[in-house]
């Protein structure tokens, strides 16, 4: 039992874990977007929420902070100068999770993780099912019988 168990292990080791996890990180800041496996999507997603939140605050310590989990420079240049600018108004909810499907080699279910666009909404790529129609709202109808006239005497 998992009990009071947070994070998933993904079948790694720890080391190998925080290393794929750097490698997603910077990877998404650095493209605004990445296709990957839901789990791995779920791991990621707080990771990149507090970079975000770091990047926003914008002083040397949180800089540092940053580089410790993203270790290449351009891109924590990127966070800061361009990204983290666009959600100032924002508290939270910097990406978006889209599920894709499955992966055709082994069935593992794919999805891809953006950066929320700020401003016009971004559409998303999630496509609307096929087959699956919504139900029309009905006009309310009259079971009941009409009631007669009343007349007065």
């Amino acid at each position: 039992m998992r009990h009071r168990i947070a994070g998933r292990k993904l079948g790694r080791t720890t080391s190998h874990r925080w290393a794929m996890l750097r490698n997603l990180v910077t990877s998404l800041l650095e493209h605004e977007k990445v296709k990957t496996t839901d789990a791995k999507a779920k791991e990621l997603r707080p990771l990149a929420e507090k970079m975000i939140g770091l990047g926003k605050r914008g002083d040397l310590h949180a800089r540092r902070q940053v580089l410790t989990l993203v270790r290449n420079a351009e891109v924590v240049r990127k966070l800061f100068d361009t990204i983290s600018p666009r959600y100032q108004s924002r508290n939270g909810g910097y990406t978006r999770i889209v599920k894709l499907g499955f992966r055709p080699g082994d069935g593992a279910p794919v999805s891809i993780v953006e950066l929320v666009a700020e401003g016009k909404e971004a559409k998303s790529l999630k496509k609307r099912r096929v087959g699956k129609r919504r139900r029309k709202e009905k006009e309310p109808t009259e079971t009941a019988k009409p009631e007669a006239p009343v007349s007065k005497p």
